[in-house]
């Protein structure tokens, strides 16, 4: 369960967020995250000519260029946020859990990208610039989709129509929306290293995190808060009213107008290929051909470590999936409101941003990956307990919703799923770090991290698919109906019936995936451990040799 990524990694870092579908599109963010760090790295390595250290003259002279970084993050993770938000507002429209499968494939851009990467960094217009050939006509695409989705989102979120929410639909056009987002990403974080000065450029990780998570919590935390009816009129309102302050076609409209605007200001004042951004104290830009990137990334994955290494990255989350892709959903299925689910998301802030630096302490050595196998079993048995919260939450439902210590007991949950969380991505990361070749570090670093994100988005989008086959349900007062399909569930209660659950398929999947988790870890856990005794050899990709 993440409570801020349903609320979307990442790649995402790929996120995909206790609002939670899944923790895919967060881990994909900060698998991204760390990519940037590292070129950011090789990049201050040589900030020096003749042995002599560069003057540094400090952030003030580029503080238009590190706003403008700042603002571009921001725009990227407005879509992303909206993307994890809509999850919730089906959910609430009683959509199948496989629709919500369905859905999920939306998160799955943020870890693919690297596939089209490459053209993104060779396939540009000189004139216009290297990384506006792609920032502009992307920006623009975005505001478009915004523009056009805000005039016909309601009636694709309809449930009182005879189908239900338009799931298909939906499902494209934010897909669309996530493979722009994605596109625009490879673009700013390329132009972000050229825009800033050598000595400066390390502020581009922090307007990526930064911005990136601004820009989430704009499109995801907030909007869920002010579209919630029942929270505006709880805390923002004086007299009740039957919607929120916001609706969603009204934020995409906003958001479509802002895009459009902004591409059009950067598109005519920013000049990429000014004299300024060709000045000496400025990185240059290397450009290697297409074929040749992919002829590199088939290289690396063919030898045998980095083989083996990328099959027990994909099976690694499936014992986590039932946990991160359904909870949250289910929460909200038992009558959790999604705003205050979006708002338990805040004070676990100051808890992701210090865990990534204490838990570095530990992996900073030879064996990180001791690390990801310490915590692996605990992260397993806080998939049973979610399922426990799950169950126990009908029972402490009232009129007036749910006590303060329901609540209390969700955030002490998910901050404990974050501390072994967080304990596995960050060894992931020390170890992809320590055995990547650095003549290629970059792109060895981006494989790697999309192979890890991979490994968390198909088991969610498989957990959500079987939930509602593993289900059993039964008609009650209507005799000779069953519930089989939601047109048998259409007849029962058409005869005077209802639809009851027997067995639940998400007790059914926690159970199956912690079982699998712990085969995976008692087997193939040890073997992944087995990886840190391999020789530098076994990981350089020979065609540099």
């Amino acid at each position: 369960m993440e409570l801020s990524e349903s609320i979307r990694h990442a790649n995402g870092r790929q996120r995909k967020p206790v609002v939670v579908t899944d923790m895919s599109d967060r881990e994909a963010k900060m698998s991204d995250q760390e990519t940037v760090d590292e070129e950011e790295a090789l990049i201050r390595s040589s900030d020096s000519e003749d042995g002599h250290p560069r003057v540094r003259n400090g952030i003030r002279g580029e503080l238009g260029n590190v706003s403008l970084l700042l603002f571009l993050y921001v725009l990227q993770g407005i879509p992303l946020g909206l993307a994890g938000s809509i999850p919730l507002i089906m959910q609430s429209k009683n959509v199948s859990y496989r629709d919500q499968a369905y859905f999920s494939f939306v998160f799955w851009p943020f870890s693919l990208k690297l596939l089209w990467a490459p053209l993104v960094d060779s396939l540009y217009v000189r004139r216009f610039g290297r990384r506006k050939s792609w920032l502009v006509p992307t920006q623009y695409l975005l505001g478009l989709f915004m523009l056009g989705l805000s005039f016909t989102v309601d009636s694709l979120l309809d449930a009182d129509g005879p189908r239900g929410p338009d799931v298909v639909t939906l499902t494209s056009v934010f897909f669309m929306l996530a493979f722009l987002a994605a596109t625009q990403d490879i673009a700013v974080d390329g132009w972000a290293l050229t825009m800033l000065s050598r000595e400066n450029v390390g502020y581009a990780s922090t307007c990526n995190s930064v911005g990136q998570t601004a820009g989430y919590f704009l499109g995801n935390v907030l909007f869920l808060a002010l579209e919630s009816a029942d929270f505006c009129n709880k805390y923002l309102r004086f007299e009740p009213q039957e919607q929120g302050i916001v609706t969603l076609s009204d934020f995409l409209f906003f958001w479509g107008i802002v895009f459009m605007v902004s591409t059009t200001l950067v598109a005519i004042i920013k000049k990429e290929n000014s004299k300024q951004q060709r000045s000496k104290r400025r990185p240059k830009e290397e450009t290697q051909g297409v074929l040749e990137t992919y002829k590199l990334l088939f290289s690396i994955i063919k030898m045998p470590a980095v083989f083996t290494f990328c099959c027990l990255l994909l099976t690694s989350k499936i014992g986590f999936s039932a946990a991160d892709a359904v909870t949250g959903l289910k929460l909200v299925e038992a009558g959790v409101p999604k705003a205050e689910l979006a708002l338990l998301a805040v004070p676990m802030v100051p808890l992701q941003i210090l865990l990534p630096v204490v838990i570095s302490k530990y992996t900073a050595g030879p064996r990180p990956l001791d690390i990801f196998y310490k915590a692996f079993p605990f992260r397993l048995l806080i998939g049973l307990e979610y399922a426990l919260l799950v169950w126990w939450t009908p029972s402490v439902k009232h009129d007036e919703g749910f006590p303060v210590y329901y609540y209390a007991v969700v955030l002490l949950s998910y901050a404990v799923h974050q501390v072994a969380l967080y304990s596995m991505y960050v060894a992931c990361m020390a170890f992809h770090a320590k055995v990547s070749d650095p003549v290629i570090g970059g792109t060895y670093m981006t494989l790697l991290n999309t192979v890890t994100n991979l490994g968390g988005n198909w088991p969610s989008t498989l957990a959500l698919w079987l939930v509602d086959p593993l289900t059993s349900k039964e008609c009650r007062g209507a005799a000779s109906q069953t519930c089989g399909s939601v047109e048998e569930a259409g007849l029962c209660v058409k005869e005077g019936g209802a639809c009851l659950t027997t067995l639940d398929g998400y007790y059914v999947e926690s159970l199956v995936c912690v079982v699998i988790g712990l085969c995976w870890w008692l087997f193939l856990g040890k073997k992944m451990k087995r990886l840190q005794e391999e020789g530098s050899s076994a990981w350089h990709c020979r065609i540099h040799k």
